[in-house]
């Protein structure tokens, strides 16, 4: 089945920056990331839905030689150079602490917070929900017309003890943020298609 452009409600230019055309970024072009950019994505990213509206997410923007020094030893080999060259980089984290804020976030539920006692499934709701958010995050990166390298190539337990002491963030994702130097963009691999992937029973 083939799509019409009349399909979805989203403008086919739109559709293109968010998906078709864009690419995961492997090197960046010198243009600046601005704060006011980084704050205009966590905008934007923070509608998304997660369970109970938890939104465990929690983001740290790494900028600068100096805080780029503590973070690229811990980056797998390969990507340490495109974590140096690129502007900015954030670490997205899960804070298994979110249940301190359901008060505020789903304040309809007096006893949300009650629902999330057991260490092992509040650690476990975090991440699934955190996850659902660094997927937003990256089609937030794209909304701003930057490009997004999202990298599980890490150690994560190294990153924890040099950014997260003192809280329970749990870092899942790197992602490399700025404007792409297309010179570093591999050929885009094939995508399986709908009757590979997907059933409507």
């Amino acid at each position: 089945m083939t799509t019409t452009l009349d399909t979805l409600a989203l403008p086919r230019d739109a559709q293109d920056l968010l998906f078709r055309e864009a690419r995961t970024a492997n090197a960046f072009t010198d243009e600046p990331v601005t704060d006011e950019q980084l704050h205009e994505v966590y905008e934007l990213v923070k509608w998304g839905p997660t369970e109970m509206n938890s939104q465990p997410l929690r983001v740290l923007f790494v900028r600068g030689e100096e805080a780029k020094a503590r973070l690229v030893p811990h980056m797998s080999e390969g990507n340490r150079a495109k974590t140096l060259s690129a502007p900015v980089t954030a670490i997205l984290a899960a804070d298994t602490d979110f249940h301190e804020h359901l008060s505020t976030t789903f304040p309809h539920f007096p006893g949300a917070k009650g629902a999330f006692v057991d260490d092992a499934r509040r650690a476990e709701a975090a991440k699934r929900s955190a996850l659902l958010q660094a997927g937003y995050f990256i089609v937030g990166v794209r909304a701003a017309g930057l490009a997004a390298g999202p990298m599980s190539g890490f150690d994560a337990e190294g990153v924890r003890r040099e950014f997260f002491v003192g809280t329970n963030q749990l870092p899942l994702v790197v992602v490399n943020i700025g404007h792409p130097d297309h010179s570093g963009t591999r050929p885009r691999n094939p995508r399986l298609d709908f009757a590979k992937a997907a059933r409507i029973i």
